[in-house]
């Protein structure tokens, strides 16, 4: 780590309570320095209670309390608010899964990526040297044709817009209009993205495999994925009517 660069992963969690202290562990063994802000939607299992636990053996974990399930767009955007107010003034805020699908070692080569140039940093299923690892044809279809489909209809070149393992540079998310950002689920993510290329932005694709959680349910399903897909045509009106064209560039 640059020796001016602070940064902190946002770990959205609900119902991860087998995840949490495995996925937390994994993240400082490949990032000692790093802070982690767990963001518990009022988890039934107790994950909350539990992060609580943690942070107090930890100084590097802080957890926000949210009252309830409110999708995970909102539990993000609750959390970059929390980072950019931080005293301790983040350079870089990341987000990732809490169930180790994400593979945390992987978090160094989304930051440097940003070292290199990046204002933001996707780790990429589907760029080459990405995958999903042990996915059956219909998810891998599923997956890869939504991103190639909201690409198209955003008219970006962006390979896996759905995909929720980031490095933002503190500029990125002091520039986005958090009060604007309306969705919620997958489509949060393409949202995002989309902002930053049109706010002239430079995103970079980081090829990752995508492993499947061994613990605790899955929150993905076809209902969701359906929902960002349709949202992209919502999406791309609403956000014509403030910019005319794309300006950003990307990797």
């Amino acid at each position: 780590m640059a020796v001016d660069e602070r940064t902190v992963v946002l770990l959205p969690t609900y119902d991860e309570r087998e995840n949490l202290p495995r996925t937390l562990a994994a993240i400082f063994a490949a990032q000692p320095t790093t802070d982690v802000l767990v963001i518990d939607d009022a988890s039934p299992d107790g994950t909350g209670a539990l992060a609580d636990e943690l942070a107090r053996a930890d100084p590097r974990i802080a957890v926000l309390h949210r009252a309830g399930k409110e999708g995970l767009g909102r539990a993000y955007v609750h959390g970059f608010r929390v980072a950019l107010a931080d005293a301790r003034a983040y350079t870089h805020v990341l987000q990732m899964d809490a169930d180790l699908s994400h593979d945390p070692r992987d978090l160094a080569r989304l930051l440097a990526a940003c070292r290199a140039g990046a204002d933001l940093a996707i780790g990429s299923r589907w760029t080459a040297g990405g995958g999903a690892r042990d996915w059956p044809l219909s998810r891998r279809l599923l997956s890869r044709g939504g991103s190639r489909y909201a690409a198209t209809v955003l008219r970006v070149p962006i390979r896996d817009l759905t995909g929720g393992f980031k490095c933002f540079t503190r500029r990125v998310l002091e520039a986005l209009p958090l009060d604007e950002i309306f969705t919620t689920g997958y489509g949060f993510q393409i949202e995002t993205t989309l902002r930053a290329l049109r706010l002239g932005f430079r995103v970079v694709e980081v090829p990752i495999v995508f492993t499947d959680r061994t613990l605790g349910t899955s929150k993905m399903s076809g209902r969701i994925v359906g929902e960002a897909l349709v949202g992209v045509w919502k999406l791309r009106r609403a956000l014509a009517a403030a910019h005319r064209a794309p300006r950003g560039s990307c990797t």
